[in-house]
C-alpha cells in the first residue's frame, strides 16, 4: 500500500513546489540575459554589439544596435542594471532552495535517484523535456507519487535505468541549446556523467556504474515510413529503438509534476498520463514473450500506479473519451484497477 506523506511532510512539500517555482522564474529571467552587451570600435565609431544564442540552432551569434548615442546608452544600461537584478534574484531563490533541500533530507522527501534526476533536469535545461522527450518507464512513478502526495512501495519504484520516450511527431527547431547541437543527446549525458557512452545497441547509453539510459520511440505506421531516430545529426549519437505500444504513449496526454531527489532538490518530471501508463504495463505484463519476473514487476506498477491515480488522482477519471488513443480491447482490460472498491486482480 502506497505511504501516506505526514504532516511536516506535506507542509515541506508544498513549500519546495512553491520555492521551485520561484526558482525557475528567476532562473527564465536570467537566461533573456544570456550573452552580452558591449561597445566595440570599429573605424573611431563606436558601436553597441549584442552577443546571444539564436533561437533555431544554439549558435552565438552577434548583432550590431546602432552607433554610440543616447539611445543605445539607455539600451546597455537597462541590459546591464536588469542582467545584474535577474542574476541577484537568481542567487537568491538558490540559497533558498538549497536550504529547502537540507529540511527536504531531514524529512526523507528525496526519492528520485541522483542519477536519473540529474539526467532529468539536464533535459529540462536543454529545452527537451516535454517538448522532445518524456519520462517514461519505472521513473515515470516518482512524478505521479509527487503529485498525489504519497510514496510508492520502493519495490515498484527502483531501478537503474531511465526510458526516455522520443516523440518522432514533434520538429526540433526550436532546440537552443549547444551541447545538443554539436554532441546531441549523448554529449547531455556526459555533462551528467562524463563515463557514459553510447552501448553496442545503438539506442541505449551505459556509465561506468552500469546504470542505463534507452531511448525508445513508437513504431512506424505504416511500417515503411520512414521516422526520426536521432535528435542530432552528430555522429554516434543515439538512436531510437521502435518498441511495440509505444504509439499510445506518444499520444498520451503528458503529466507534468515536481519531485524531490535524494538530496533534496526538487525537479520537473515530465512523464505521460499516468492513466495511459498504468494501461500499457497491464498490457505489457500480459505478453507471452516478456521477462515472467518482469511481467510480475510491470504488473505491480499498473496496479500501484491505476490505485493512486484513482484514490489520489481524481481529477484523471478513467473514462474512455479521454483515453482514446488506447485500444479498446487494452482499456477494458485495465478498467478494474481504477475501480478502489474491487480486488485489485487481473487475468494474465
Amino acid at each position: 500500500m502506497p505511504q501516506p506523506l505526514n504532516n511536516d511532510q506535506r507542509r515541506e512539500t508544498v513549500n519546495t513546489r512553491q520555492r521551485y517555482e520561484a526558482f525557475r522564474s528567476a532562473k527564465a529571467q536570467l537566461r533573456h540575459y544570456r550573452g552580452s552587451m558591449v561597445w566595440s570600435r570599429t573605424k573611431d565609431i563606436e558601436y553597441l554589439l549584442r552577443s546571444a544564442y539564436g533561437d533555431d540552432d544554439g549558435r552565438r551569434r552577434q548583432t550590431s544596435l546602432g552607433p554610440r548615442s543616447p539611445e543605445t546608452e539607455r539600451i546597455k544600461h537597462e541590459f546591464d542594471t536588469g542582467r545584474a537584478a535577474a542574476r541577484q534574484r537568481f542567487e537568491a531563490a538558490r540559497a533558498v532552495l538549497e536550504r529547502q533541500a537540507a529540511i527536504n533530507r531531514v524529512l526523507g522527501l528525496g526519492r528520485v535517484p541522483l542519477t536519473g534526476a540529474r539526467i532529468i533536469q539536464a533535459l529540462d535545461d536543454a529545452g527537451l523535456l516535454g517538448r522532445a522527450l518524456r519520462v517514461v518507464g519505472t521513473h515515470a512513478i516518482y512524478a505521479y507519487e509527487a503529485a498525489a502526495g504519497l510514496f510508492v512501495d520502493p519495490e515498484v519504484t527502483t531501478t537503474e535505468d531511465i526510458d526516455l520516450l522520443y516523440d518522432t511527431r514533434r520538429e526540433l527547431g526550436f532546440v537552443v541549446d549547444e551541447a545538443l547541437a554539436e554532441a546531441g543527446l549523448l554529449g547531455i549525458l556526459k555533462r551528467v556523467d562524463r563515463s557514459f557512452e553510447r552501448a553496442r545497441q545503438g539506442f541505449r547509453a551505459v556509465n561506468a556504474e552500469g546504470y542505463l539510459v534507452d531511448l525508445i520511440r513508437p513504431e512506424s505506421n505504416p511500417p515503411w515510413q520512414e521516422m526520426r531516430e536521432s535528435l542530432s545529426a552528430a555522429g554516434g549519437d543515439l538512436t531510437a529503438v521502435a518498441i511495440e505500444g509505444l504509439a499510445w504513449l506518444e499520444n498520451a496526454p503528458s503529466f507534468e509534476a515536481v519531485a524531490i531527489d535524494e538530496k533534496g532538490a526538487p525537479l520537473r518530471f515530465v512523464a505521460v498520463d499516468p492513466r495511459v501508463f498504468a494501461a500499457h504495463k497491464l498490457w505489457v505484463s500480459q505478453q507471452p514473450g516478456r521477462d515472467p519476473l518482469k511481467r510480475q514487476r510491470d504488473l505491480a506498477q499498473a496496479r500501484a500506479v491505476a490505485e493512486l491515480t484513482a484514490t489520489h488522482l481524481t481529477h484523471l477519471p478513467y473514462e474512455a473519451a479521454a483515453l482514446r488513443m488506447l485500444p479498446r480491447a487494452v482499456f477494458e482490460a485495465a478498467e478494474p484497477l481504477f475501480r478502489p472498491e474491487t480486488p485489485q486482480g487481473v487475468a494474465t
